[in-house]
Parts: C-alpha cells; sequence; structure tokens
C-alpha cells in the first residue's frame, strides 16, 4: 500500500511544475482577469487618449478621502495624485494580461499581488470596509470580501511567482527561443 502511494506522489510531484501554474493563470483568467478589467474601463478618462488621463471615478475608487477634502473635485489633487491614477489604470489592464499570457509572469504575478495588498488597504482605510466584509481568518465563515477572498487571490498569484508561468506560457516561448539546441557545444 505504502509503495503504491509513493509511486503515485512521484508522479505527481513530476507533473506539479507543470500543472500547478498553468492551472493557477487559468483559474486566474477565469475568476479574476474581466473583474480587474471591468474596475480599470471605470477609470478610463473620455476619448481615445483616456488611458492617459482618468476619469473622476478612477480617484474616488483610489483616493476616497483626498477626493472628499478637496469638495470632491478631483481636479484639485496634485500630480502625485494622477500618476497613481494612471498607473492603477494602466496595471488593471496589463498584469492581468501579462499574467493570462504568461509573459513576465512572475513579475506581473508579483505586480498583482502588491495592486491586491493597496487595493485591500485602500477598501479598509478610504472606504471604510468593515464588519462582515472584512471578515477574519480562522471564523468559520469563508465569503468575507476582504479577508477570505484576497487572501485566496494572494495565494492563487503566488504560484506563479514562484514557479513561473508554465509549459504553455509566453515566457516558456521566450526562453526556448533563447536557449541553444540540444547537444550544442558552448565556447
Amino acid at each position: 500500500m505504502f509503495a503504491i502511494y509513493d509511486t503515485a506522489v512521484r508522479h505527481l510531484d513530476r507533473l506539479a511544475p507543470a500543472l500547478l501554474p498553468t492551472l493557477a493563470r487559468a483559474a486566474f483568467a477565469a475568476v479574476l482577469l474581466f473583474y480587474f478589467w471591468n474596475s480599470a474601463l471605470t477609470k478610463l478618462g473620455d476619448g481615445p487618449l483616456g488611458f492617459l488621463t482618468p476619469s473622476d471615478s478612477a480617484y474616488f475608487q483610489i483616493f476616497p478621502r483626498a477626493v472628499e477634502a478637496a469638495g470632491y473635485d478631483p481636479s484639485m489633487l496634485g500630480i502625485l495624485h494622477r500618476a497613481v491614477a494612471t498607473a492603477g489604470l494602466w496595471a488593471e489592464f496589463l498584469l492581468p494580461l501579462l499574467i493570462v499570457i504568461g509573459l513576465l509572469t512572475r513579475l506581473a504575478s508579483l505586480g498583482m499581488i502588491g495592486f491586491t495588498l493597496v487595493q485591500s488597504v485602500t477598501d479598509v482605510v478610504g472606504h471604510g470596509v468593515m464588519g462582515a466584509d472584512l471578515g477574519r481568518w480562522f471564523d468559520g465563515a469563508s465569503d468575507a470580501l476582504l479577508f477570505d477572498q484576497r487572501t485566496l487571490w494572494v495565494v492563487l498569484l503566488a504560484v506563479p511567482v514562484f514557479m513561473g508561468g508554465g509549459p504553455l506560457s509566453a515566457d516558456r516561448l521566450i526562453a526556448r527561443r533563447g536557449s541553444p539546441p540540444r547537444g550544442a557545444v558552448h565556447s
């Protein structure tokens, strides 16, 4: 019985480096890709250059207290606010795309973890998320907005951070193209 278990475990160990990153990226695409893209769409400014000039909604979402202090007039905010809102807008479009196609996967996943942490702090400090929406770990409920959901997001994103994009990724294609053919002599 132990020999069968040991053999099965060895097979799973061999499959894990290919299967886990691919599954993590697929799960991210299925669950979070459109969540982030839809959020980014609410931050786009008007016109074809809207990706350069975030909408008022971007400021309300990212800097709720600063916008309130400015009399709900985002134009009163400084260049730092504009830079952060623009970077946030781009991050919500680009980082999920990079993860899904598996390009710069480790860096993009690490960036999304950082984005998720900043998003969570903004929800608590800026938007006042508390109580049931905030939740707490080890409470028997698995549906709290921040502690439960976002913990799962971070763990999901940690897989490609530590294991890369997997065999079905642009990273792997690029790595193969840059590698010398098998059996080639290095000088």
